[in-house]
């Protein structure tokens, strides 16, 4: 299978979990891959793992919270590899479980750089690159969280995931008509590090917790969704099929968790624009 011969993606969170699935699959299907993480010994093991692949994949380290080295790294995947014209922002921390009251203020704004700052800065290093090509894909992973209902302890992944989903809206307005589109998916409720990070926090903590109990028991009744529903979603949005979506939030196939409505495509009711 190589249907993405000649293409490079950069798939950020590449050293494990959805990131480095995503980037094994695309590999496989003969894109070159660019797996960024932040360790170094992830990396090589995602590096092992594609060994074989039709195409290839190389790790590069990087902080993705951190300005200067996601524009150096554009410049060295540049100088490297080429453009990119495949991007999927898969790194991501769940953050403190914390009232907002009590919470570590560096840890909040720490999940949002991670979660929300971090793919407007790969968008800012590889759009233009993509935007020549007339061609590219832009996956964000958000999460079904962005759009339940406010609660306590879930302040910084919430923000966060909500102001993701905005600026792939934006960004998707930006782009429309261009061959280049951007979209945001929940890859599932996955029993992952995160879930056991998560499960592990809240049993430690009184009854403000239970929301978060109760989910890390639904999740280990159910078994969670199999991780390999997400793999196959980015797959799908990052083909050339994929570029009849722009825009939109994407749900896995059969999510055990009945897709939530998020937005419809915007109708502009501002007085002073007219049509």
């Amino acid at each position: 299978m190589a249907d993405q011969a000649g293409r490079i993606a950069v798939v950020t969170g590449g050293g494990r979990g959805l990131g480095r699935a995503a980037a094994l699959a695309l590999a496989a299907r003969g894109a070159t891959v660019i797996a960024v993480a932040r360790s170094t010994e992830q990396l090589r093991e995602a590096e092992r793992m594609a060994a074989g692949s039709a195409g290839s994949l190389t790790g590069i380290a990087c902080d993705v919270g951190n300005v200067d080295a996601v524009m150096a790294l554009g410049d060295e995947v540049r100088r490297r590899f080429g453009d990119p014209t495949i991007l999927v922002n898969a790194a991501g921390v769940f953050g403190p479980i914390a009232l907002i009251r009590e919470g570590d203020p560096k840890a909040w704004v720490e999940t949002v750089m991670i979660d929300a700052i971090a793919p407007y800065l790969t968008v800012r290093a590889f759009l233009d690159g993509m935007l020549r090509a007339g061609w590219g894909r832009i996956v964000n992973v958000t999460s079904a969280a962005s759009l339940h209902p406010p609660g306590p302890l879930n302040s910084a992944y919430g923000t966060s995931k909500v102001a993701l989903n905005q600026l792939t809206r934006h960004l998707a307005a930006e782009i429309a008509g261009s061959g280049v589109v951007a979209n945001v998916i929940h890859p599932g409720d996955v029993k992952t590090e995160m879930w056991a990070d998560i499960r592990d926090k809240a049993n430690a903590m009184g009854p403000e917790a239970e929301a978060y109990r109760a989910w890390v028991r639904w999740v280990e009744e159910t078994g969670g969704d199999p991780p390999e529903k997400a793999v196959d979603l980015i797959v799908e949005l990052t083909s050339d099929a994929g570029g009849a979506r722009n825009g939109e939030f994407c749900w896995v196939k059969d999510p055990l968790q009945a897709p939530i409505p998020s937005w419809e495509k915007p109708t502009d009711a501002r007085p002073w624009v007219k049509e």
